[in-house]
């Protein structure tokens, strides 16, 4: 038997008995993800509404389409860098699809309000879909299209539909809140008049 029959046989034993290498195991386990990025006004709700999405991997809450580098949640939330809050979704394409993703989005947030989500008044709280590539533009602005047209509800849409600008992840403490802080989140959803008005909206379901 030859030395690279030997190597081969020594490679399948040590296998056999101790498994495959972690590292090649979760790289085989690795799951190839598409991102889309998304406008609710406050973060918080946006990700909470996504994280319930079966084919969601992770979701991050941050800023998005302002004129400052690297912003902090007091300049954004004074208003006073363009920037808007929103959350980037981390999605597996085989679960769910970007055009599904968009249909969450619709039902999550009130597309009649400039400038406003809610009880969260400013810019900083503007809805809007920031595209990622063609295929995400197209698919957003059929979507926003084919709502127009069978929205149950007659005052206009002004969502934005924008090419995704520089994404700046938020501060640690805003990641994940509503898992972090139930009773604070609920409190803030429920008192914001979130759901109420989504309900209004889009009836109930």
């Amino acid at each position: 038997m030859n030395k690279f029959m030997l190597s081969v046989l020594s490679g399948l034993l040590v296998v056999y008995m101790f498994g495959m290498p972690e590292q090649v195991l979760a790289e085989s386990n690795m799951t190839e993800t598409d991102t889309a990025i998304f406008a609710g006004g406050c973060f918080w709700c946006t990700e909470s509404d996504f994280d319930k999405v079966k084919g969601v991997v992770a979701t991050t809450s941050g800023y998005i389409g302002g004129h400052k580098n690297n912003p902090t949640y007091k300049e954004v939330s004074a208003g006073g860098t363009g920037h808007t809050e929103a959350v980037k979704v981390e999605y597996d394409p085989k679960q769910v699809s970007y055009a599904e993703l968009l249909t969450v989005f619709w039902r999550s947030v009130d597309p009649t309000t400039a400038d406003a989500q809610f009880c969260d008044h400013g810019s900083q709280y503007r809805s809007g879909i920031f595209y990622m590539n063609a295929e995400q533009k197209k698919l957003s602005l059929a979507s926003k299209s084919a709502l127009e047209m069978n929205k149950p509800f007659k005052e206009a849409i002004v969502t934005e539909v924008t090419q995704a600008s520089q994404f700046y992840p938020a501060e640690a403490y805003h990641q994940n809140y509503h898992d972090r802080n139930p009773v604070r989140y609920k409190y803030y959803r429920w008192g914001c008049g979130r759901d109420a008005r989504l309900e209004e909206l889009w009836g109930k379901g």
